[in-house]
């Protein structure tokens, strides 16, 4: 009799977000590579460095380019990927959530667009940055 035990299945592991094995069998389908490193890529591709608040300074309300920390950002991140996903076309969140999180990972999609449009108004708005 071996000791060696039995030798374990290898099906993917739930999906840290959703919990959702369905997940990360999609994304494995889809690039053939670990759902986990295509997650984490997707985070930090779509995390913004800065963002602005609305400052009212006198009578006038500027946006006011401000620094973020990495929790924030990362949080950000999370919430611009989940809402890209809501608003795409497709047949359950699982499908919708896999493909967002894919081509986020590869640098498109509407959560990537989101950020670089927040920099963007960061970068148009940097004379204000003395009222923070």
């Amino acid at each position: 009799m071996s000791r060696r035990g039995t030798v374990e299945e290898k099906t993917a592991k739930s999906d840290p977000i959703y919990r959702n094995r369905l997940v990360n069998m999609l994304i494995q389908q889809k690039t053939e590579t670990n759902p986990l490193s295509v997650l984490r890529q997707a985070i930090r591709g779509v995390t913004p460095d800065i963002a602005v608040k609305a400052r009212r300074v006198g009578g006038s309300t500027h946006q006011v380019p401000i620094e973020i920390g990495s929790t924030q950002g990362k949080a950000l991140a999370i919430r611009w990927l989940l809402g890209a996903s809501r608003k795409r076309p497709g047949r359950n969140m699982a499908f919708k959530l896999s493909s967002e999180l894919v081509d986020a990972a590869k640098g498109s999609g509407d959560a990537i667009r989101k950020k670089e449009e927040t920099h963007r108004m960061a970068e148009a708005n940097r004379a204000f940055a003395h009222f923070r």
